[in-house]
């Protein structure tokens, strides 16, 4: 389907008003293909289309009953404390002219749309120590605003997303089943990942499992997911497909994989992939300031092992779709899961390598706040 020529007939089912010749491609994302689209009305909002991965999203309809009751539970604490804006720090999905808010075209392709929130910016490398100050802010406060959203509402639209147990499960059958013919060329990374595996399935634990509370939470929390105003400010937090039951160190965890990181997630050169501390401990500085008031002991301990575990979980994800022939990622060559898998493996490397500092300043700032 030649995306470009259907638009008008598509937009035309939302309640909105659509320049549909203004279509671009729009973000970075793996998954789901969005576009940008402008408001024939001048004075008003522009629009963000997004076509999203049923492959990947198996009930379309179940994803977007969460994203609504999360997006409602958001504006309603916002409206209730009467600080901030609700329609410019949470995203506003657009209804259909069925009142549903997502449409499947007769291809069997599922599609929604929501404003396109102006004046913000997103990074996918962070910059400044403003920058990862406010994610950590973004982050906290939408835990927080969630806390008192109880587990067991939301439907697991992903199952097992951050079981490592489950990961580690699928590369071995993706080995066994060698699809692309690919498995004898990763033996290097195979061998490093299972060295490592026993270690990471901390969050499988009985003892961890009693103690730590499930909430609900983000689950995807790759920097780029929070909106910064044009004062790198944080404004909003984005992509909430994923937003499911988990724990709250799977959030931390993932946004220091993609804020600690000098490179890209990609980078090929793993000699320049280095730990920046001071934006670790911006991040974790601005995370605390708003999750402190909730957080458990248990929890705020555990966060490190998220720390670890989420590049390691990230790499064993990369290199069982590079073995399955990239059914799962968007790839932009034939090597480019590999080269994911190697860079995020080097970073858990140096991530282990420092992780008595790292744990030293996720306590001390949890001291500080605890004090005021």
């Amino acid at each position: 389907m030649q995306i470009l020529d259907n638009i008008p007939a598509l937009v035309s089912n939302f309640n909105c008003h659509v320049d549909a010749d203004s279509l671009k491609i729009f973000g970075s994302g793996h998954i789901n293909d969005t576009y940008f689209l402008k408001n024939l009305d001048t004075s008003d909002s522009d629009f963000l289309l997004q076509r999203i991965n049923h492959h990947v999203f198996k009930n379309v309809e179940k994803l977007t009953d969460n994203m609504c009751l999360v997006i409602e539970h958001l504006k309603d604490k916002i409206k209730k404390t009467n600080e901030g804006d609700p329609d410019k720090e949470v995203m506003t999905l657009i209804p259909c002219r069925n009142k549903k808010y997502y449409y499947k075209d007769e291809h069997g392709d599922y599609w929604r749309m929501c404003y396109f929130l102006k004046n913000t910016k997103s990074y996918d490398v962070v910059e400044t120590e403003k920058q990862a100050y406010e994610g950590g802010k973004a982050f906290g406060k939408f835990q927080k605003m969630l806390s008192d959203l109880p587990a067991g509402l939301m439907y697991e639209v992903i199952p097992n997303f951050h079981n490592i147990e489950f990961r580690l499960a699928n590369l071995k059958t993706a080995v066994h089943n060698n699809l692309s013919g690919r498995a004898e060329h990763v033996k290097t990374e195979l061998q490093f990942i299972n060295e490592h595996a026993g270690s990471m399935l901390y969050f499988q634990k009985p003892e961890q499992q009693k103690v730590l509370p499930r909430r609900v939470i983000h689950n995807d929390t790759k920097f780029n997911n929070v909106l910064l105003d044009l004062n790198d400010e944080a404004q909003c937090v984005i992509d909430l497909d994923t937003v499911m039951d988990g724990y709250v160190a799977f959030d931390f965890g993932d946004a220091i994989r993609t804020i600690i990181n000098t490179e890209a997630e990609d980078e090929e050169d793993l000699s320049k992939i280095k730990l920046n501390f001071h934006l670790f401990d911006a991040y974790t500085k601005g995370y605390l300031k708003e999750a402190n008031s909730f957080l458990t002991e248990s929890e705020v301990n555990s966060l490190i092992m998220g720390v670890l575990l989420l590049p390691y979980m990230q790499a064993v994800r990369f290199l069982e779709d590079y073995i399955n022939g990239d059914q799962y990622f968007k790839v932009k060559f034939d090597t480019h899961n590999l080269q994911r898998t190697r860079a995020q493996l080097q970073l858990f490397k140096m991530l282990n390598t420092h992780v008595e500092v790292l744990k030293s300043t996720i306590q001390n700032e949890r001291k500080a706040y605890k004090k005021n």
